[in-house]
């Protein structure tokens, strides 16, 4: 429904924090694909080694908080309630999904990196074995 201004009604608006968010989730994207840039692979085993150094409080940089965002992110793409909105609306049903994977895949790229970054820049404690 068109109102008296000449908008649609009922359809959802791109403000700029959404737009900032698309733009951030792009840059990741090409930052991640720039020569040099750790691969998918990389970033998979990193995945566990994130996990860990967050909750035990030796990698500062990922908070407990957007950690909590990261799992019911998953949980939501994964659950099977989510199906509801998809049998009764279709293709927009499936809009809230790809929102939602994509701001996953954004964080993803950015976070592994950061913490792949952190892991270069700490120094390396080689044990020696002890002297006879």
């Amino acid at each position: 429904m068109v109102g008296r201004t000449g908008v649609v009604s009922g359809v959802p608006r791109f403000g700029p924090r959404r737009i900032a968010a698309f733009r951030a989730l792009w840059q990741a994207v090409t930052q991640s694909r720039r020569p040099g840039a750790p691969g998918l692979g990389d970033r998979l085993r990193a995945l566990p080694r994130l996990l860990t150094q967050s909750v035990s409080g030796r990698y500062p940089d990922l908070a407990r908080g957007r950690l909590a965002l990261f799992a019911l992110a998953v949980a939501y793409l994964v659950s099977p309630v989510d199906l509801v909105p998809e049998v009764f609306l279709g293709l927009l049903g499936l809009t809230d999904d790809a929102v939602v994977a994509l701001w996953l895949g954004g964080a993803f790229l950015v976070e592994t990196d950061r913490f792949l970054a952190w892991e270069r820049s700490r120094p390396t404690v080689v044990d020696q074995p002890p002297k006879r």
